[in-house]
């Protein structure tokens, strides 16, 4: 990371938290915006795999980056030493073809740097450490306002679907396409979040995922934040609401957006792999197994 503090912060909020922190070896190394070279990050994930000590690894942050490394990572090493993986927004990458090529469950939670705020831990603590079947809810605070406007979930389209967890950031998941790091998408419940994107963008990446047959057989959908994903300054757009609608309206699946995850401080931890119930109505996912054994 260029800034020492928050690297520093999360540190003593993970040991606060009660974990072990080890560093990667090259968790503090810089080559442009990544933590040294590809063969360095890469060299310094295959260690951790490797290290009896080593219990779980969750990414410092996001960025970009993680797709440049997945050919080098060791995937049978973690097959015979699983443990956890988690992180999200480009991290996407690594939970994605770690779980491909593993078959091990991976988490969409926060990074190190987050807010572990006392939702994102509680959640966090339920799905990856004591495995219990969570039921995560939005918990909107209307404060004085007559009705609350942050944390709602509004529905697409109405019903109750069953399926693994599968998906992540929208940007590394299109880009992901075809390059056989995902894992099939039959019968799942796909989760999609993004921020700093143009909606013709986000129309542009729905529609890869669409044209590689990911929408084809899913069994719901469930959308967090698009944060900060607004038409642009000069550029007329559809809006999210007609985009997603285009997209998801039509599949004959119960749909919902605004569930809480994504670039936001309170956070659900998604394991991918993992049977799931969505209720697009009431706006809800619940765990119907353990992600941990």
């Amino acid at each position: 990371m260029p800034e020492r503090l928050p690297l520093e912060v999360a540190i003593d909020t993970l040991t606060a938290l009660g974990f072990r922190v080890k560093e990667s070896p090259n968790l503090r190394a810089r080559r442009g915006q990544f933590a040294g070279t590809d063969a360095q990050r890469a060299a310094g994930l295959n260690a951790m795999f490797a290290d009896p000590d080593v219990h779980g690894v969750l990414a410092i942050t996001g960025g970009s980056g993680a797709n440049r490394i997945l050919p080098l990572l060791d995937y049978a090493q973690l097959r015979r030493t699983p443990k956890f993986v988690g992180g999200f927004s480009d991290i996407t990458a690594l939970l994605h073809a770690v779980h491909s090529r593993s078959g091990l469950v991976t988490f969409h939670c926060p990074a190190a740097v987050s807010e572990w705020n006392e939702f994102s831990w509680r959640h966090f603590k339920g799905v990856a450490m004591d495995g219990t079947p969570v039921l995560m809810r939005n918990e909107p605070d209307k404060g004085s306002l007559p009705a609350p406007r942050e944390d709602r979930t509004l529905t697409i389209r109405p019903g109750v679907a069953r399926g693994p967890l599968m998906g992540g950031n929208l940007a590394v998941l299109s880009s992901l396409c075809g390059s056989g790091y995902l894992g099939s998408f039959d019968g799942a419940i796909l989760f999609l979040e993004e921020i700093n994107e143009y909606i013709y963008r986000v129309d542009r990446m729905l529609s890869t995922l669409k044209l590689a047959g990911v929408m084809d057989r899913l069994a719901g959908v469930m959308l967090g934040a698009f944060t900060n994903c607004t038409p642009g300054d000069g550029f007329w757009t559809l809006t999210l609401d007609e985009v997603f609608e285009d997209y998801f309206g039509g599949l004959g699946i119960p749909v919902y957006r605004g569930a809480s995850f994504g670039h936001i401080k309170r956070k659900f931890t998604l394991p991918l792999g993992v049977q799931a119930e969505i209720d697009a109505t009431a706006g809800t996912v619940r765990l119907l197994e353990s992600a941990v054994s």
